[in-house]
């Protein structure tokens, strides 16, 4: 009857830690190779004072190399400092086991832009692609995360990750601390 028991416990954590399935919103094959991206997803959500902050996940495969693309939006009535991904922009990924993975630049220099709304608030976007190390994959498909470090081009910018949290952006529900163990089989999927 024991065996039994912690059976079916041990089930139902198996399906409560089971991947979520991925959604590509790209999918394009042609002459030229092979390009798939996942859904945006939101990781980090700060509002404060009439200022935001929000950090989006995606991952893209491009003919069979996996990248993060991160994309940052901040919002504000005041003016909004540049951010600025170059050469040597790094993030950096503290995982819950005291690992840290690095995440490499893709070289591609990018301020980003920034837009001003109908509602007269700034809006700044910067976008970066960033690349997995093969010696990195056992560790992010075993451990959630604690903590990210971006490293800009003049400064780093460090973000707590939240186990969970609902966006006041979209009213959804968001995981970050799972975001690799939920979505890394992504990276894996054959072009």
């Amino acid at each position: 009857m024991k065996q039994l028991f912690f059976g079916c416990i041990g089930l139902l954590s198996l399906i409560a830690q089971a991947q979520r399935p991925c959604e590509f919103t790209t999918d394009v094959k042609d002459s030229l190779g092979s390009y798939k991206s996942t859904k945006e997803y939101l990781v980090y959500e700060k509002n404060f004072g009439g200022n935001s902050s929000y950090i989006f996940y995606s991952i893209l495969i491009a003919d069979g190399t996996p990248v993060l693309q991160v994309q940052l939006l901040e919002k504000s009535t005041d003016f909004i400092k540049a951010k600025c991904f170059d050469k040597n922009s790094k993030i950096y990924l503290q995982l819950n086991n005291n690992k840290i993975v690095t995440l490499l630049h893709t070289n591609d220099e990018s301020c980003g832009s920034m837009v001003r709304d109908e509602k007269g608030v700034n809006n700044r976007v910067l976008s970066g692609y960033f690349m997995f190390r093969k010696e990195d994959y056992e560790d992010l498909k075993k451990s959630e995360l604690s903590f990210i470090r971006i490293k800009f081009g003049a400064e780093s910018a460090d973000y707590m990750m939240r186990k969970a949290f609902k966006s006041e952006l979209d009213g959804q529900i968001y995981e970050p601390e799972s975001y690799f163990l939920n979505y890394f089989h992504c990276l894996e999927e054959k072009p």
